[in-house]
């Protein structure tokens, strides 16, 4: 049986090397996990793609089938999960993050994790290289 959903979510893990899995999009999050985990990826100046789980809560159900990890955001890495927010920020600390997405920090991304910007706190500027 067909399942056009699951199709998707997997061929779009498939075709990006960095792919966030969230709710709302990097120029306008919609959770603080969600913009915490952006705002890291930011700060690494990494290219990714982003998905907003929240138009259709059939993509959040068929994302956790497929990852078996139950929370949002997620981050995917070359096909893999790498985990949520805690796992991301945990990595970004340690320098993992960066090691696992083959980036150099830059000199002057900050050693603790980044926080996001406070809820009606102008957006992140982020660099969201997917077309719509």
């Amino acid at each position: 049986m067909s399942n056009p959903i699951h199709e998707e979510i997997q061929k779009a893990i498939s075709q990006h090397d960095v792919i966030l899995f969230m709710k709302g999009l990097p120029e306008r999050p919609m959770c603080g996990f969600s913009a915490r985990t952006v705002a890291a990826l930011d700060a690494l100046g990494v290219s990714y793609a982003a998905v907003d789980i929240l138009p259709d809560p059939r993509i959040r159900q068929e994302l956790s089938t497929i990852s078996n990890w139950p929370t949002i955001p997620q981050l995917f890495v070359n096909g893999e999960l790498v985990g949520g927010c805690d796992i991301v920020t945990e990595m970004y600390e340690s320098g993992e993050l960066a090691e696992t997405l083959g980036v150099q920090a830059p000199s002057d991304a900050p050693d603790a994790a980044p926080v996001a910007a406070e809820p009606g706190a102008p957006p992140l500027q982020i660099r969201n290289d997917i077309a719509s």
